[in-house]
């Protein structure tokens, strides 16, 4: 009798641990738990820790509440302005709600999948290669409110779409490397042609300073001569300008006029005049005088004036 008793008293246990571990189930903390009742969803979402459910009549299903990283595979199309791409992309999306991700959809991670593919296409045909290059962010809005719509019914939410890369043909990466040459070169012209600009109206300036002050242009030459000379390889050749001729001109003070020399009275008659000899031979000195300075000139002409020759009667009588 004991030994009948004790024998089902193991057989309970034995009945009873086997129940606990059909029945024992553990959700962790990133985890919900749905439980199906004869293929029927019970409300009640069964949150981490442990649970149980009823071996053979119950199921519990657990749904991952993660960040979800899915790559979507490159997609190849062509743009609005007929170039043709690869352009691929990743989306982050989490289950927001347990028992819709389970019962609206068969597999939501390869419906958004899915989703993702036919709208990172619709993307590539609706935009232009300069957007996919440069705008991609108002392009990764557009992209994830695409998958976002129906992805809402699924109970998932898409927090952010990003587009990785997009790849060009070979063609068309050496058409575009032209292009950029060609406007960095139209750039650097647009550059230099402004800073003749500038210099031409600077040396403009310079040159009417320089035209006000003739000593500026000499100091100008000296230091250019100053940083030509630095140079022990190269011969300097230095003209000599007129303009540095006409400076020192009017820098020397001009010389004083040379006094008149007097020539001693002939021995004629004295109601007679010089005789044409004394006449030559008076001016001649003063003649050279005259040439060597301007005052002197004048003063030389004067007396040449005085000078002049006697009257016809007067010869007659020198003649006699």
């Amino acid at each position: 009798m004991v030994e009948e008793l004790l024998t089902a008293a193991i057989a309970t246990g034995v009945a009873a641990v086997v129940y606990v571990g059909a029945a024992a189930r553990v959700v962790k903390q990133y985890e919900r738990g749905l439980v199906f009742r004869f293929g029927r969803l019970r409300e009640e979402v069964r949150g981490p820790g442990f649970t149980t459910i009823v071996p053979f009549v119950e199921r519990l299903r657990k749904v991952n509440m993660q960040i979800v990283t899915l790559p979507v595979p490159a997609q190849e199309g062509i743009t609005r302005d007929n170039v043709t791409v690869r352009v691929d992309a990743v989306v982050y999306f989490k289950v927001v709600d347990p028992a819709s991700a389970i019962v609206a959809v068969e597999d939501y991670r390869f419906a958004v999948s899915q989703m993702a593919q036919t709208s990172l296409r619709s993307i590539i045909g609706k935009s232009d290669l300069d957007d996919l290059l440069s705008n991609r962010e108002m392009l990764n809005q557009g992209l994830e409110l695409m998958i976002d719509s129906p992805a809402v019914g699924w109970g998932v939410q898409i927090d952010r779409v990003e587009i990785k890369d997009v790849s060009l043909p070979e063609t068309m990466k050496r058409s575009m490397a032209r292009q950029a040459e060609a406007d960095r070169e139209r750039r650097a012209r647009v550059i230099n042609a402004d800073a003749e600009l500038q210099a031409s109206h600077k040396l403009a300036e310079a040159a009417e300073v320089m035209s006000e002050q003739p000593a500026a242009l000499q100091l100008r030459l000296l230091h250019t001569i100053v940083a030509v000379a630095a140079e022990k390889n190269s011969t300097l050749v230095l003209p000599f300008p007129v303009e540095l001729l006409r400076f020192l001109e009017r820098a020397v003070p001009p010389p004083a006029a040379a006094p008149a020399r007097e020539e001693p009275a002939s021995a004629g008659p004295a109601s007679e005049g010089p005789g044409p000899a004394e006449v030559a031979g008076s001016s001649a000195p003063d003649a050279l005088d005259g040439a060597l300075a301007p005052d002197a000139l004048d003063s030389s002409a004067d007396g040449l004036m005085l000078d002049a020759p006697p009257p016809q009667e007067e010869r007659d009588g020198l003649r006699e």
